[in-house]
């Protein structure tokens, strides 16, 4: 079988702009890990074109090439052709979802994610049982020996992450809206999230305050669901669609002038929707108008301009990890520096390898957990190395995928959102 049909294949446009320079390959965490080129973005976008050209099939080789891609975007920093990696491996990625036929456990595996990850209303109860086991989920950390199957494997990685669960996390909410404090300056609509309101409320709570301190009404939505971005990211693209027209509506119709995401997977999606419904009439000037108004968390604080709200010192030496949709997709690096740098005390430190994935990647720690356990426990093991009293990232996918890494290890790390951070010194509670 051809790899590719009619229906939004790879743009032959975008593919012919790679160079095959060789500049993304130390970006890769799959070319690091093993140094095969058809394991490395140029190696893939050599596939993508022999794909085109009828040079190659819609085997189950071709197809573990892109499986194994993390979709982190490091290439796109690193290319100096300025190579569009990221609507090539989705459109990519589309294309195996319609047309290749998984084994039947990967099949079920990949459809219980997306049968429940997406809807926080499911997920709510399938992590209510953890508030019970999850002191025994934790011991289920992948060992150094191998599940006996792929299946099990699986399983057990996506126990061992599984997030700390509380009857508060699960079933609190936050106000549909916040007042500003003092005179308006904004009013902003914050995306509450799948996991990152069940698992980290706090993150929420802490993005409602800020804003609220610093002069936005702060808007809500319950009607809101998931925005996409684990459906985008794995290629299932009619069901990223339909998701994006929902947060599109329920947007519009709160009346807002900025939409606020603390997750970064799910910030790279929203200010993808243009593209994503571009062939949509009813939709597309929409999407194209609501992405504009989309920001990272860190880059409304800026945006606002002069700071209301007095920071409070907190001596900590904290270790910023770059969530790869933040930085690699979005171009989002320096405003959460910024944002930590404004609470005094604050110091930042580098470490080794920062532009390389933590191997969480949306459902990549779930669907090839023995690479993601792989990069995970590397990238502790750098942060680590400069021992920081704390670390700071802004994914809930990174937070989770650091957290079961440090657990394997035995160590004890402390992973907070930078808007949390903030929070916390606005508040004035030095010692969190």
């Amino acid at each position: 079988m051809k790899p590719f049909d009619s229906d939004h294949p790879p743009d032959r446009a975008l593919i012919d702009t790679c160079v095959h320079c060789g500049f993304c390959l130390p970006s890769c965490p799959t070319y690091v890990l093993w140094g095969e080129e058809m394991d490395s973005p140029r190696g893939r976008i050599y596939l993508m074109n022999a794909g085109l050209d009828g040079r190659t099939d819609m085997t189950a080789p071709f197809v573990r090439h892109f499986d194994a891609c993390l979709g982190c975007m490091a290439c796109v920093t690193a290319c100096p052709s300025g190579v569009q990696y990221s609507p090539l491996i989705e459109a990519t990625r589309g294309q195996i979802e319609r047309r290749f036929q998984r084994s039947l456990g990967d099949r079920l595996f990949r459809a219980a994610i997306f049968a429940i990850f997406p809807y926080p209303r499911r997920l709510r109860i399938a992590l209510a049982p953890l508030i019970v086991i999850q002191r025994v989920a934790r011991r289920l950390q992948p060992s150094g020996r191998r599940a006996p199957n792929g299946f099990a494997r699986r399983l057990r990685a996506t126990l061992s992450l599984a997030p700390t669960v509380t009857w508060r996390a699960l079933f609190s909410r936050v106000p549909e809206r916040t007042p500003a404090i003092g005179q308006r300056r904004l009013i902003v609509g914050l995306l509450t999230g799948c996991v990152q309101r069940l698992a980290f409320p706090n993150v929420n709570d802490a993005t409602i305050n800020v804003l609220s301190a610093e002069g936005c009404d702060v808007v809500a939505p319950g009607a809101q669901g998931c925005c996409g971005a684990l459906a985008l990211h794995a290629g299932r693209l009619a069901e990223a669609r339909a998701f994006a027209r929902r947060i599109i509506d329920v947007f519009e119709r709160a009346g807002v002038e900025r939409i606020a995401v603390n997750a970064a997977g799910c910030g790279s999606s929203m200010k993808e929707y243009g593209q994503l419904l571009a062939d949509e009439p009813e939709w597309a000037e929409r999407a194209r108008a609501f992405a504009a108004r989309v920001r990272d968390v860190s880059e409304i604080v800026p945006e606002l301009g002069e700071q209301r709200a007095v920071r409070h010192p907190i001596a900590l030496k904290v270790a910023y990890h770059d969530a790869c949709h933040l930085a690699h997709a979005q171009g989002v690096r320096q405003q959460p520096r910024d944002l930590l740098r404004s609470i005094p005390g604050i110091e930042l430190l580098s470490f080794a390898e920062q532009e390389i994935c933590c191997g969480s990647a949306g459902i990549y720690n779930l669907v090839e957990p023995d690479t993601a356990r792989e990069l995970g426990d590397r990238k502790v093991a750098q942060i680590e190395a400069v021992r920081p009293d704390d670390v700071a990232t802004a994914n809930p996918g990174c937070t989770l995928q650091m957290a079961a890494a440090a657990r394997r290890q035995g160590r004890a790390l402390t992973i907070r959102h930078p808007i949390e951070m903030l929070d916390a010194s606005i508040r004035g509670e030095i010692d969190i």
